[in-house]
């Protein structure tokens, strides 16, 4: 579909079904559960032991084919979080995996199918250990992390850093550094004389932020109709 043909009224009651849900099952599961937050398809999130922090503003999007787990298998009774920041982003298919410790700066961004895991889950020689070596994971502010990039145990990755569709990162990455490959190296540094604009900045007025959004879906959706959206579910056609 190139257009969303549902009613102005429809979305709202959508979007609001949505919040809900968030509420009811997915906070009480939370140490932190933040303000503001968005969930898209909350339904397709799993949380998985605990303690799991989600700051504010930090939006979650879901799908049937690509869930997003928060799983925590705690290495003795005192390990074990994953703590996210305010203003992320977190898009399909990722995982974060916590037997020691997680802990994610404000404003980054997860592409699909990330995953980050702060242990090998087996033994290398006991393969009956369930946790196996584990160290913790740091990834700094405004980092954005491309599709399908994994990152294991005991990296840091620094504010700003970038890292690349597919790397492996196994080392830390430092700040302000643009990474990629199988293992992850560094291939350049952000320009400091241009500016950053963080997603933290951009969600510094959530409220006027929702307000500009409303006006947007108003004006887009305008004339849609219920009879109008159930034909272009049913009898779909070019230009839809």
């Amino acid at each position: 579909m190139r257009k969303d043909h549902r009613p102005y009224y429809v979305k709202h009651l959508y979007n609001e079904f949505q919040k809900w849900y968030a509420h009811y099952y997915l906070a009480p599961q939370c140490e932190y559960y933040g303000h503001g937050l968005h969930f898209m398809k909350p339904w397709h999130v799993e949380i998985f032991g605990g303690p799991v922090s989600l700051g504010d503003y930090t939006t979650v999007i879901a799908t049937p084919d690509k869930k997003v787990r928060f799983t925590i298998w705690s290495k003795d009774e005192n390990s074990g979080k994953i703590a996210i920041g305010k203003c992320c982003l977190i898009c399909p298919g990722t995982r974060i995996m916590s037997a020691t410790a997680i802990n994610i700066g404000d404003g980054c961004m997860m592409a699909q199918s990330v995953s980050i895991s702060d242990s090998d889950w087996h033994g290398i020689y006991d393969r009956s250990q369930s946790i196996g070596n584990t160290a913790a994971v740091n990834i700094g502010h405004n980092v954005w992390i491309g599709d399908s990039v994994l990152v294991g145990k005991g990296v840091t990755v620094g504010d700003n850093a970038i890292i690349g569709a597919g790397a492996v990162v196994l080392k830390d990455i430092p700040a302000n550094a643009i990474a990629g490959g199988n293992p992850a190296m560094v291939l350049k540094y952000l320009d400091p004389a241009k500016p950053l604009t963080t997603r933290t900045q951009w969600l510094a007025e959530p409220s006027k932020l929702a307000a500009d959004f409303e006006i947007i879906d108003r004006t887009n959706m305008a004339g849609n109709t219920l009879a109008g959206w159930f034909r272009s579910m049913l009898f779909p056609r070019k230009g839809d």
